[in-house]
């Protein structure tokens, strides 16, 4: 990747993270950058309309033209706004969290995340990756749509780390749990990546890719509903293949 696109989305991602004007100092202190690479970036970034100085010596930050674009380029998503009515009434209707994600190769990135409003909830941001392929039923699914020797040849290679007591672990289990979940049409994740929560995913495909519909809660919520969320899963998918 580039050094100054890299550096550029550190400057983004750590106003974010800090939520208050930030000086040369701190920016080349926090991103460990020389200074005078700090210095670049942060005049570069104010040439163009995208940083602003409170005051003289008062720090830096970001004006709502990050804002504006990003407005724009989201209503003019194709693939997100085409897919939100259906995202937007499964959450409405189970109360969970329901995500989008496409994969690429043998990653996945959550493209939308469509949360319900109560506050016990499942939370990714949109535009992280699938934290697992073996653990989360996002990976499963994805895994899902390989050929038999396609998939065997990745099981062989991947390293199976265990997040919980439940995390599947063993290459023989994970490859007929995979074959199962896609026969039935749906993969789950019962508290294998992280304790206390259970996913369910779907697959469909536009243009030839992949993508992945996703409902994940408390599991003390989920079970009760699994088999009504699957079915929900699977029906969004099979909608959504048909366009």
């Amino acid at each position: 990747m580039s050094k100054i696109v890299d550096r550029t989305l550190d400057f983004l991602e750590l106003f974010a993270r800090e939520r208050r004007p930030l000086s040369l100092t701190d920016l080349t202190r926090l991103l460990e950058i020389p200074t005078s690479s700090c210095h670049d970036v942060i005049r570069a970034l104010e040439a163009r309309g995208y940083v602003y100085e409170i005051a003289p010596r008062a720090g830096f930050y970001p004006t709502r033209r990050w804002l504006d674009l990003a407005k724009i380029i989201v209503a003019n998503d194709s693939v997100t706004e085409r897919t939100r009515p259906s995202l937007e009434q499964v959450s409405a209707e189970l109360g969970e969290t329901v995500t989008l994600s496409k994969a690429t190769g043998l990653r996945a990135i959550y493209l939308l995340v469509v949360e319900p409003e109560d506050p016990v909830r499942y939370s990714v941001a949109a535009g992280s990756e699938i934290a697992s392929l073996h653990a989360t039923s996002v990976g499963k699914a994805l895994l899902g749509t390989l050929q038999a020797e396609a998939l065997a040849n990745v099981l062989r290679d991947m390293a199976l780390k265990r997040f919980t007591s439940k995390t599947i672990v063993s290459r023989t289990r994970l490859a007929a749990d995979i074959e199962a979940s896609r026969r039935r049409g749906w993969f789950v994740n019962d508290e294998e990546s992280r304790p206390g929560v259970v996913t369910v995913s779907g697959v469909f495909r536009w243009s030839d890719t992949a993508h992945m519909i996703t409902v994940a809660g408390p599991a003390d919520r989920m079970r009760p509903k699994l088999r009504k969320t699957a079915d929900r899963v699977v029906s969004t998918c099979h909608a959504l293949d048909a366009r």
